[in-house]
């Protein structure tokens, strides 16, 4: 399939679908005249590559879990080598909720 069958199989943009290459994330095959050429089964990569990015995991996060993209990891477990990445993206968040509610309790004490 053409990139933009698999931006409408996927719900996303071709935009999106570029960026993911660029980011080494996708591998398109090229037709001899330059098209990208998708199999079906990137329908759900993209769809597992979109939802990491829900997490709030950065495109360079998501490259740790590259081996298990093309199982379905919505419901599964998530690969070894993710594991890490999950963890130390979840401290990150961690410590920006501590700040933030270091911020919330002054602002709550301006208002007194």
């Amino acid at each position: 399939m053409l990139i933009g069958e698999l931006a409408n199989e996927a719900d996303t943009t071709i935009r999106a679908l570029r960026y993911y290459e660029q980011q080494g994330l996708l591998h398109p095959r090229r037709a001899p005249n330059g098209y990208r050429e998708y199999d079906e089964s990137t329908v759900a990569l993209v769809g597992n590559i979109r939802l990491l990015l829900s997490f709030g995991l950065t495109a360079n996060d998501v490259r740790a879990f590259l081996p298990c993209l093309d199982q379905d990891i919505a419901d599964g477990p998530i690969c070894p080598a993710s594991a890490r990445v999950i963890a130390r993206r979840l401290t990150d968040v961690e410590e920006k909720i501590a700040a933030l509610d270091v911020v919330r309790k002054r602002l709550i004490e301006a208002l007194r």
